[in-house]
């Protein structure tokens, strides 16, 4: 487990965290203003408080996925970047002591990780809503493609 959280470099993945948790807070932003309307009406025996607690388990619940789907997606980009790479990073005595120049990871386990991370993204979009779900497999192109744009500079 040690040797795939430093192929990812995790800790990186804690630096980029305010973004997804910024891009959650804006995106439910306009339905904090439409639900607080809905919270002073009454509707078939439903007090405000237990309108208000179903509100926040939901979004409490969302709010784990966007982190889960967050942490896989960056995962899957990392660790196909240092597959793609393994063959340039080996010449470079900078980059050679990677974990799959350095032979720690081998470089089928390192796209089957990459695999599994993208298989848990789009699992993690499928229960936040059905666009999220559509459009994951666009975000996995963006993320994953990057390792071969930076190969034109």
């Amino acid at each position: 487990m040690k040797n795939y959280l430093s192929l990812i470099k995790f800790s990186h993945t804690i630096f980029a965290m305010p973004f997804a948790i910024i891009g959650f807070f804006l995106g439910i932003r306009d339905t904090v203003v439409s639900s607080e309307l809905a919270f002073t009406h009454r509707f078939s025996g439903i007090t405000m408080w237990d309108k208000t607690k179903e509100y926040f388990q939901h979004h409490a619940i969302i709010f784990v996925l966007v982190i889960a789907c967050m942490v896989f997606a960056r995962s899957a980009a990392m660790a196909f970047n240092r597959y793609l790479d393994r063959k340039i990073d080996v010449l470079n005595p900078r980059t050679a002591i990677r974990e799959i120049p350095a032979g720690i990871i081998t470089p089928k386990n390192a796209l089957i990780f990459t695999i599994v991370c993208s298989i848990a993204f789009i699992i993690c979009t499928y229960f936040i809503n059905a666009i999220c779900f559509y459009l994951s497999p666009v975000a996995l192109m963006v993320v994953l493609g990057y390792s071969y744009t930076k190969r034109f500079t």
